[in-house]
Parts: C-alpha cells; sequence; structure tokens
C-alpha cells in the first residue's frame, strides 16, 4: 500500500510504481513489479471493476478475435477454456481469477481517473493528480489505459434530436429490450459484425449503416471437448504446446503484410466466401472491399455474411444526412425509421484524442499535447523522450494485425523491469530515452511499414489524420521479444536528479558605532 504524506494543499500518497489502468496491461504489469520485488506499487482504475475493456464491453456476441489459449497470460495458464475464441464473460472472468490468485485487488484504488501527470525534475519523482482530486507521489509511473477505452462517437447533424434509445456498443443498455423494435446500426467494424447478427432475429428491422465494408473470414468455433480440457490440466506442457502451435500458425499470417501480391491472392478466398455466404449478388458486391485484405482490420465471423440472407436486415451504404427525432435520412433522401441507435463506431485510438484533457509535463518544459500536436511518437511503444521514469503498454507502433497483444504486453513488461533495475544497478534516479534513439526508432518504423498492406491505399483506425501509421508493429513479434530482451544501453539517459542548490545567507553588517 502507499504510504501517506499530509501537506498544506491535503494529503500525498507516496508510492515506488503507480500503474494506471486495471485492463490486461496493468495488472501483468503489477504481477510482474511484484515477482521483482516491488512491493510499494499502486493501481489507479477509473471504473469500479478490473478488466478494461472485457469489463466494459458486454454487447450480444463480444466475444475475442485472438484464440483463447494464446489471449491469456504465459505464466497464467487456463486448461479449461469452453471454445477455440472465448466470449467476453469467459475471459472478464479469467482477468478477475487471474486477480483474486496474485492478490492484486488491494493494490487497486477504484473510481480513480487521473486527469494530470506532472514531472518535478529537482526531486526526480512523478505526482499524479486524480479526478476526486487526490494525489499521487511516485518515482515511476506506467500508463496501462490501452488505446480501446474511450468510445467515438459520431459528428452527425441532428443526433442530439433523436428521441428514442441511443447508445455505443460499449455502453451496452441491457435493460433495453430490442425485441420487435426498428434498430440502426451505425458501423460496421469489429464490435458490429459480432452483435448485429445476434440481434437480427429479435428485432423488426435492422438496417446496417455501412461507410466501407471490412474484409470478413470464417471463425473456427469449435469448442474444446472435456478430454482435452482435462489432459491441458494433468500436463500442463500439452497446453504450452497447444498455446505454441497457436502462436506460430499466426505469426505465418504477417507474410501476406509484409507482401501485398500474396495478399491480394489470398483475398481472393475471402471473395468467394462472401459470395458464397451473401444471397444477393448486388448485396454480396457491397459487402466486398475494395482495398487489400490486411490494410485494415481482418474481422471473423461465420455469422456476419449469412445474416443479410434475412428479409429483415438491410445494408445501407448512402451517407447519412441527418438524424432526426424517429429516424435516419441518408444522402439520397431517404427515410430509415429508427426506435434505437446503436452506435458500433469504434473507440479513439489516436491518443491525442483519447488523452485530449489529460495534461502531462515532463523535463525541460516538454509538454505531451506540445510534443505530439504533429504526430504520435515513442520508442518501442513504451517511453517518449523528454518523460523520464514515464512507461506505457501498447504505446505508439506496438499494436498488431496478426497476433496476440497480451504477448507484446509480457514483453513491455519485462522491458520495463529491466530499465528500473538498471536505474537501481547504476545508482541513478531516471531513465529517459534519448532524442536521437526515438528519432532512430521512428525512422525504423516507417521504413517497415513501406510495401506493406498497411500502406497500400486504405484508411484505417491504424492511422492518423494525416495518414502515419502510429499504431501498429510492422515485424514479426518475435523480433519485437528479440529487441526487448537486451536493453541498447546507448539508447538512455540514465541521470541522477540535481541537487538542490542552498540558499546563500545574507552578509551580516556592522552598524556604525
Amino acid at each position: 500500500m502507499a504510504n501517506q504524506e499530509t501537506t498544506a494543499q491535503g494529503p500525498i500518497q507516496e508510492a515506488d510504481v503507480v500503474i494506471v489502468g486495471a485492463g490486461f496491461g496493468g495488472l501483468c504489469m503489477a504481477i510482474k513489479l511484484r515477482e521483482a520485488g516491488f512491493e510499494n506499487v499502486v493501481i489507479l482504475e477509473k471504473a469500479e471493476e478490473v478488466g478494461g475493456t472485457w469489463r466494459d464491453n458486454t454487447y450480444p456476441g463480444c466475444a475475442c478475435d485472438v484464440q483463447s489459449h494464446l489471449y491469456s497470460y504465459s505464466f497464467a495458464g487456463k486448461a479449461d477454456w469452453s471454445k477455440r475464441y472465448a466470449p467476453w464473460k469467459e475471459i472478464q472472468q479469467y482477468i478477475l481469477d487471474t486477480t483474486r490468485h496474485y492478490g492484486l485487488r488491494d493494490l487497486v484504488q477504484f473510481r480513480q481517473e487521473v486527469i494530470a501527470a506532472h514531472y518535478d525534475e529537482q526531486r526526480a519523482r512523478w505526482q499524479l493528480t486524480t479526478e476526486r482530486g487526490d494525489r499521487f507521489d511516485c518515482k515511476y509511473w506506467v500508463l496501462a489505459s490501452g488505446p480501446l477505452h474511450v468510445p467515438q462517437y459520431p459528428h452527425l447533424k441532428g443526433l442530439e434530436t433523436f428521441k428514442g434509445k441511443m447508445f455505443h456498443s460499449a455502453r451496452w443498455d441491457h435493460d433495453y429490450d430490442l425485441r420487435g423494435k426498428k434498430v440502426v446500426s451505425i458501423g460496421t467494424g469489429g464490435s458490429a459484425i459480432q452483435y448485429c447478427p445476434e440481434i437480427a432475429p429479435e428485432v423488426e428491422k435492422l438496417s446496417v449503416f455501412q461507410r466501407s465494408p471490412a474484409w470478413v473470414i470464417p471463425r473456427d468455433e469449435r469448442r474444446y471437448l472435456g478430454l482435452e480440457k482435462r489432459l491441458f490440466g494433468r500436463f500442463p506442457a500439452l497446453r504450452k504446446l497447444h498455446r505454441a502451435r497457436l502462436y506460430w500458425s499466426n505469426e505465418s499470417r504477417v507474410w501476406p503484410i509484409f507482401n501485398p501480391a500474396l495478399a491480394r491472392s489470398l483475398q481472393q478466398l475471402a471473395k468467394l466466401f462472401i459470395r458464397v455466404q451473401v444471397k444477393d449478388r448486388e448485396v454480396a458486391r457491397q459487402l466486398t472491399p475494395d482495398y487489400t485484405i490486411g490494410c485494415k482490420r481482418v474481422l471473423i465471423s461465420n455469422k456476419w455474411y449469412p445474416m443479410f440472407n434475412r428479409d429483415n436486415v438491410e445494408l445501407v451504404t448512402e451517407g447519412i444526412r441527418e438524424v432526426r427525432e424517429h429516424s435516419v435520412i441518408t444522402a439520397d433522401g431517404r427515410e430509415h425509421p429508427a426506435d434505437c441507435i446503436i452506435l458500433g463506431t469504434g473507440f479513439q485510438v489516436d491518443p491525442r484524442l483519447s488523452m485530449s484533457g489529460f495534461e502531462l509535463t515532463g523535463k525541460d518544459g516538454h509538454s505531451l499535447a506540445e510534443d505530439w500536436k504533429d504526430g504520435v511518437e515513442g520508442y518501442m511503444g513504451t517511453m517518449v523522450h523528454g518523460y523520464p521514469n514515464l512507461f506505457q503498454l501498447v504505446g505508439p507502433n506496438v499494436g498488431l494485425g496478426h497476433n496476440s497483444i497480451i504477448f507484446m504486453i509480457e514483453c513491455q513488461a519485462d522491458y520495463i523491469i529491466s530499465l528500473m533495475n538498471t536505474v537501481a544497478a547504476r545508482g541513478g534516479d531516471y531513465v529517459d530515452v534519448t532524442a536521437q534513439a526515438q528519432q532512430a526508432f521512428n525512422q525504423e518504423m516507417a521504413r517497415g511499414l513501406e510495401n506493406t498492406v498497411w500502406t497500400s491505399g486504405c484508411t484505417s483506425w491504424y492511422q492518423q489524420s494525416d495518414g502515419k501509421n502510429f499504431a501498429v508493429w510492422p515485424f514479426s513479434t518475435w523480433r519485437f521479444w528479440l529487441k526487448t530482451r537486451f536493453l541498447a544501453l546507448g539508447d538512455f539517459d540514465f541521470g541522477k536528479r540535481a541537487p538542490r542548490k542552498r540558499r546563500r545567507s545574507a552578509p551580516k553588517t556592522t552598524e556604525a558605532a
């Protein structure tokens, strides 16, 4: 638990490390810190429970698109996953069970949303302030809020005038009965392709508004047999072997990413999947993307395309002109009646948007809002020059399009602890990545993205508004593991805080007699 100090401005809780966010990343960091001997650790969580995106996303059909045995900690295996791709409730239960097993709940302070962080150069300490006005003083802090936690709401004329029910998919209203309702779903991303097929049989009419189609491939829904679960439980080596097989099969998907020509040949199979699944040829055409597969996130579902064969489901590709009290008007002037609007519009992935109200200042006058004004940049997705002892999980250029982000998180957590241990071994107070190392890293990312499917001509949430891809790691994940396994010590400035300047005493004077 954090120590507490009282000042004229109120109590300040002191800790060695503060972690912001209690999702997969923050909990992993806490477990690794404890294993490394760090005891004075605090986790600040803005919500009332751990879990992050798996706590927030509870919409019908919500499930992971990475295999269950891989979308879990390597050090906390689960032998009895129900199926190849677990539903959200099972993943959230895994997070709760892991939290309990490692005794992490006592570290978490709930309803503590951090709104500001300032670095004190003289003390080489950070002070974090929460929305409740509480303050935390720490040597290190880890931003583990993740990229998928702030819902993206569309800017549509008249949206605020709608008198029916409206909610975002990440804020699903389970008390609202959709049966017999006319429903408009806006967006065709990862959430919409899961909840739309689930609600379609219940509603009177489902109008699916699509701005651009996504590539959707079949999903392996196979359930694990009881025998398999028992074998995984009795022989952990078999479970680990299964996990390794999943990892390397996923890793093989990187080759089409690096070779757009190969990706375009493979997408012929995806086109065939659409034609086989969708009866109406015009609807099938509208559901077929015009960009290379992999340029945007590839989605997996067995239910998405067949849904459009239902008489009560309509695909709408016209842009939205305005929203009225009880309907949505498209650019062609057509009115689509609506009792409910569901916003499947994703999240604010660009941290300049999701952190727009977050005041973060580092050393030498650095302000993150100013430093990122023209583009998001970091080093290994973990540090940003000018912000000593601040680390980030799933930061710039760590996202994936082909494998499990949990693998990347574990690599980052080990990397961060190596940096902390090096500071201690050198008798220093802080570590900061150099400007030159950060620049070289971003040049490497830019070169790695060249001639990949991500730069083949589409726009996606991987990119900033100017087209720069700030989100994805453009190499194999094993290469990230290698780069985080050893510190390139020359890329860092390990320093000591500046000694306080002692005030000079005023010279004594002697009165004249």
